[in-house]
């Protein structure tokens, strides 16, 4: 309930706060060809990105091994995505965060952490926990 208060409440309030704040300081019509120019940079980056993360999850698939990292990477992709169709500063820096390759690794990283110790609480696997290439829900 808490998460839903903020994506619905919150996140669009900061977002319409962000939006005028820049509006004064560079006018409204530069912010809003800032947030479109923004958004088409943000499309070809996802498709860019989008593409890549494809054609690694087929090299994963004919060498016989699970795509773990790259199905992460598309939804987190699918995800950055997304969020650049909202208008607004705040979700358009984290849509970015999440196309770029380095810091795509990092929210990778904490989602693998997540799920792991999901797993584990729940009743998982006894021994040690699987290796980093591999999520078990």
């Amino acid at each position: 309930m808490f998460l839903m208060v903020i994506a619905f409440i919150v996140m669009p309030l900061l977002e319409l706060y962000v939006i005028i704040q820049v509006g004064q300081e560079i006018g409204a019509l530069n912010t809003i060809l800032v947030m479109v120019v923004m958004s088409v940079i943000g499309a070809w980056l996802a498709k860019h990105e989008g593409a890549y993360v494809l054609r690694r999850l087929q090299e994963q698939l004919d060498a016989g091994r699970m795509p773990t990292n790259e199905l992460i990477d598309g939804g987190l992709i699918l995800a950055g995505g997304v969020m650049l169709l909202f208008p607004g500063f705040i979700s358009d820096a984290l849509g970015l965060l999440l196309l770029f390759p380095p810091t795509r690794a990092i929210f990778r990283g904490i989602l693998k952490r997540r799920f792991r110790i999901i797993t584990i609480s729940r009743g998982g696997p006894s021994g040690p926990p699987p290796p980093d290439d591999v999520i078990d829900v």
